[in-house]
């Protein structure tokens, strides 16, 4: 467990306080991170924080400012963003309780792990997890942390409780403004079910393990090549990466669609046994040996 939560307050229900601390349930994973340099020297680039007409400045004279026109700004100290007051930023309220498929995918953000902050919390704790188990519900409230007041939803997750950050309405794209010029058509009968006994054939339960950043592992083996090549230029072109031609040829989706069918069949039930050559055709009626000819004489007896 962390050593420090993200959030420590109480989660209320109508009379019920419970303490709580929040810990984040993800992590950064494996990822490659570059520095920019300046190639002629092979100096790493470095930034400094300056003001127009005074140059470089130190930190302790940086505050922020909000702009409300051009080049005028309203200036807030730490002290003064934190004297904001906000109830969430130490209870989080359950105000609703939802069906969890009620809530779009889309607006989920970040997941957190709920823990009871002490032995005296526990018991209430434990009566929220399952009576949420039960109903089958989502808790809705708000809470307040990182200089942000989030929506957020709690559900029961093994012997503790998951919070998940909510994005806002107005934080999303409306998808029709995407999807509007895709035709409202019914797909082909037998390409449909095609592709439904594809889905089957490859359904199976969810293992996050089998999975594994493949660009984060290709960039590893490139930078590896490059270090041994002491700096030679080196340039991988993944033939994969030409478009292929656009086809509305249904046969050709249909091929396709068999042919996926037939490779997850394959990979289901262990390799098909290959299938043996087809032997050449023979005529109806085999045609019966021939004599070997006799060489006839040349004329005048001799060869």
């Amino acid at each position: 467990m962390a050593a420090r939560p993200s959030w420590r307050g109480q989660i209320r229900l109508a009379l019920v306080s419970i303490p709580v601390e929040i810990f984040p349930a993800s992590k950064s994973g494996a990822s490659i991170s570059f520095h920019q340099i300046h190639e002629p020297s092979g100096k790493r680039i470095k930034y400094e924080k300056v003001a127009p007409g005074v140059g470089p400045v130190s930190a302790d004279d940086i505050v922020k400012g909000f702009e409300i026109s051009k080049g005028e700004y309203v200036l807030l100290e730490p002290e003064e963003i934190e004297s904001v007051k906000l109830e969430s930023r130490k209870t989080l309220e359950l105000a609703q309780f939802v069906d969890a498929d009620e809530i779009d995918a889309l607006y989920y953000e970040k997941p957190y792990f709920v823990v009871p902050a002490d032995d005296l919390a526990e018991e209430a704790f434990i009566v929220l997890r399952e009576a949420l188990r039960r109903a089958r519900k989502v808790g809705i409230g708000q809470l307040a942390m990182r200089g942000q007041e989030y929506v957020v939803a709690i559900k029961p997750c093994g012997r503790g409780i998951l919070m998940e950050t909510l994005r806002y309405a107005d934080e999303l794209n409306k998808a029709s403004s995407y999807f509007r010029d895709i035709e409202d058509a019914e797909p082909d009968a037998d390409l449909l079910e095609l592709a439904t006994s594809l889905i089957d054939k490859k359904t199976g339960k969810f293992d996050a393990g089998e999975f594994h950043n493949r660009y984060v592992d290709a960039l590893k083996g490139l930078i590896e090549e490059k270090r041994k090549k002491k700096g030679g230029g080196l340039v991988i072109q993944d033939a994969g990466d030409k478009e292929p031609p656009k086809k509305s040829n249904v046969v050709d989706l249909m091929a396709a669609l068999k042919k996926s069918l037939g490779e997850s069949n394959d990979n289901d039930g262990g390799a098909a046994p290959p299938k043996k050559p087809a032997a050449k055709k023979t005529a109806a009626k085999a045609a019966p040996a021939r004599k070997p000819a006799t060489p006839r004489k040349a004329a005048g007896g001799k060869r």
